[in-house]
């Protein structure tokens, strides 16, 4: 069977996200639209099992209207979007932790290990982190350098530093 996923360009005030939705509503990708090669390779890793269209349509309207709330301001509105990916059991724990982290905190990859009982796995955190394939509704951009500094982000750190100041967090120059 072939999944069926939607794809659209939304604006934001850092430019072009793209979402992708399947047919339930699920928030299965979100990348900076600058970012489409990544996306495609993301996308290919996820379903490396299962065949997959992509058509350009309007995505589900919650994840649309979460996104957009989350850009004027409502920083908890994406905490509820319905979300579906693939991934390793250990990238999803991962996931499923920064989501965890409220809007205005960041953690140190470090940190989160503590936090789900993998001390010592800072590095493995951090490759999970870059897989995800579900920017800012999964908020990869809230995990910081152990001394609070801003590391890499696939969007960018200027993209980073601006949605960590968008919730409010702390951020060291």
């Amino acid at each position: 069977m072939t999944l069926s996923l939607t794809e659209e360009e939304v604006p934001t005030p850092l430019g072009g996200l793209i979402l992708v939705t399947d047919g339930e509503g699920a928030l299965r990708a979100a990348e900076w639209a600058d970012g489409r090669e990544r996306l495609s390779r993301l996308l290919a890793r996820q379903y490396a099992t299962e065949s997959y269209t992509l058509s350009a349509r309007r995505v589900a309207a919650p994840v649309r209207k979460a996104l957009a709330s989350y850009f004027e301001g409502d920083t908890a509105a994406l905490r509820d979007v319905k979300l579906s990916t693939g991934g390793t059991p250990f990238q999803r724990r991962v996931w499923d932790a920064l989501r965890d982290i409220p809007a205005g905190e960041t953690l140190s990859y470090g940190a989160l290990g503590l936090r789900i009982g993998l001390a010592g796995h800072a590095r493995a955190i951090g490759h999970a982190n870059a897989a995800n394939p579900i920017n800012i509704v999964v908020p990869c951009h809230r995990l910081v350098g152990s001394a609070g500094h801003l590391t890499g982000y696939a969007g960018g750190i200027e993209r980073k530093r601006w949605l960590l100041a968008h919730e409010g967090a702390a951020i060291r120059r």
